[in-house]
């Protein structure tokens, strides 16, 4: 309770500052486009979070990551649709982090795994004898 109480503080703070620097008619303007932007965000988010998703099967994420990057999408949507300079500044925040995620953020191999001494340098192969395979005869 006292933490909400301290961001609708925070919020009206930064909104009443914001509208002093760029004056009252822009600040309107920027309430409703980050709104609209929002709303079309969220609008977005099945196609945004199912493509999070897809991108484990390429390896490119694992699913820690592609929580976070659905997560942080969708609040970072929700954020920007409630009316105020700072959540606008927290949603672009979490939107900036779904970037980073889909862009740079790169799968960290699993520490769980034990290789033993000696795995790389072991190679896989079957030997086929040529003289077996010319005496094969088909039953019918």
């Amino acid at each position: 309770m006292l933490l909400l109480v301290a961001y609708f503080i925070i919020e009206l703070l930064v909104s009443i500052k914001m509208g002093i620097i760029i004056g009252f008619g822009w600040s309107v303007v920027w309430v409703v486009t980050t709104s609209l932007i929002g709303v079309l965000l969220l609008r977005l988010s099945p196609y945004a979070i199912m493509d999070s998703f897809n991108s484990i099967g390429f390896k490119k994420f694992n699913l820690i990551s592609a929580q976070n990057a659905a997560i942080s999408y969708i609040l970072g949507a929700i954020l920007l649709i409630i009316p105020g300079v700072f959540s606008d500044i927290l949603g672009i925040l979490l939107l900036l982090y779904t970037i980073y995620l889909r862009m740079f953020a790169k799968i960290v191999p699993d520490e769980n795994i034990k290789y033993k001494k000696g795995d790389d340098d072991v190679i896989d192969v079957e030997i086929i004898d040529s003289d077996s395979s010319d005496n094969i005869s088909f039953k019918r």
